[in-house]
């Protein structure tokens, strides 16, 4: 299978630079994976959309407002930090840039220099190992320092950090918002409630590999990034709960598939668990535990729209995501939604 069987033409003026002022109007495009038929609606029809007893699945990982701007202890050169991953209390995976300006034992000062860092190792795709020292609690800090890492398709700066995360984001850790999430309300959850949909939560924090194109021609040739995950016991039972009445599965976003596919790849009954996954899933892959999926509208030739493809099959979803074009939704982050049913 080809990276090129998985391109659409997307007009540049359909990216969406910035969120809608009310979450829950964004346009909702309704896809039925077994006829291709398609409906055009709003988001805030979802809940028309969901059935009582079916689960509905979210991610609630919270965004770190992870882009640091700094300088080098001495010269005062500039220098940009991104965190990745936290190795431990104080140590974390960046990618700085400059790049040569991190040798192991470069320092560096950010704000007032209520936060430094010292360069320990180059490790993995050249990436540093970082010791941060500050004084208080280090996420206080970076919520004070930082800015929210937002995909380089997005060009406008942000003026609310809370945009880029979702009303139910919990816990810290995530260099990119689960952004099918984004379009939820409080009062939309509690509608949605209301009609008997039992709600469960996943944690997948969510790398810069989300972002990362795939470069081989042949997609079994892709390797993927990996992504740390978190089922609790009552979204475990609460999945197992509703497979066993008839429910629907419905996974917000593919973070959760990502979860809820990685823990149920046996086909059995899910059980809590923690740990890393590198799933990847494309077309020919079966899917154990969701039965539909609220997404965004994903980039060309990209691991997400490929995924979309395993669910609802590739010609339907291209020819969904042309109908998109033509009708002018808005694309990738901020962008519009779709729900495969």
């Amino acid at each position: 299978m080809k990276r090129t069987d998985f391109y659409y033409d997307l007009p540049e003026e359909l990216i969406a630079q910035e969120p809608l002022a009310d979450r829950s109007s964004s346009r909702l495009m309704v896809l039925d994976k077994n006829t291709g038929d398609i409906w055009h609606k709003h988001f805030y029809d979802i809940a028309d959309e969901l059935k009582e007893g079916d689960a509905l699945i979210l991610n609630d990982t919270k965004v770190l407002p992870a882009r640091l701007y700094g300088q080098k202890e001495g010269t005062g050169g500039a220098i940009e930090f991104l965190l990745l991953h936290k190795h431990t209390l104080d140590t974390w995976e960046v990618i700085l840039k400059p790049g040569r300006k991190a040798k192991p034992g470069a320092k560096f000062i950010f704000g007032n220099g209520e936060l430094k860092a010292e360069v320990l190792e180059i490790i993995n795709d050249g990436n540093r190992l970082v010791k941060f020292t500050y004084d208080g609690v280090f996420e206080e800090v970076l919520d004070r320092l930082g800015e929210m890492p937002l995909p380089h398709y997005i060009t406008k700066k942000l003026e609310d950090k809370d945009r880029y995360q979702t009303v139910y984001a919990k816990n810290p850790g995530s260099a990119a918002a689960p952004t099918a999430g984004l379009h939820f309300t409080p009062e939309l959850l509690e509608k949605i409630k209301a009609k008997g949909v039992n709600i469960g939560y996943v944690t997948l924090h969510v790398g810069l590999g989300t972002f990362r194109p795939v470069k081989a021609d042949d997609i079994l040739d892709h390797k993927m990034h990996s992504e740390f995950y978190i089922l609790p016991r009552e979204t475990a039972d609460l999945v197992n709960k509703t497979k066993r009445n008839g429910g629907r599965v419905v996974s917000v976003g593919t973070t959760a598939t990502r979860v809820l596919e990685t823990v149920g790849a046996d086909g059995g009954a899910l059980k809590e668990q923690t740990g890393w996954t590198d799933i990847f899933i494309y077309p020919g892959k079966e899917f154990h535990v969701i039965d539909a999926l609220i997404t965004n509208f994903h980039l060309p030739e990209s691991t997400l729209i490929m995924l979309v493809s395993a669910l609802a099959g590739r010609e339907n979803v291209l020819r969904a995501y042309n109908e998109a074009v033509k009708e002018k939704y808005r694309f990738f982050s901020f962008g519009d939604a779709m729900f495969i049913r």
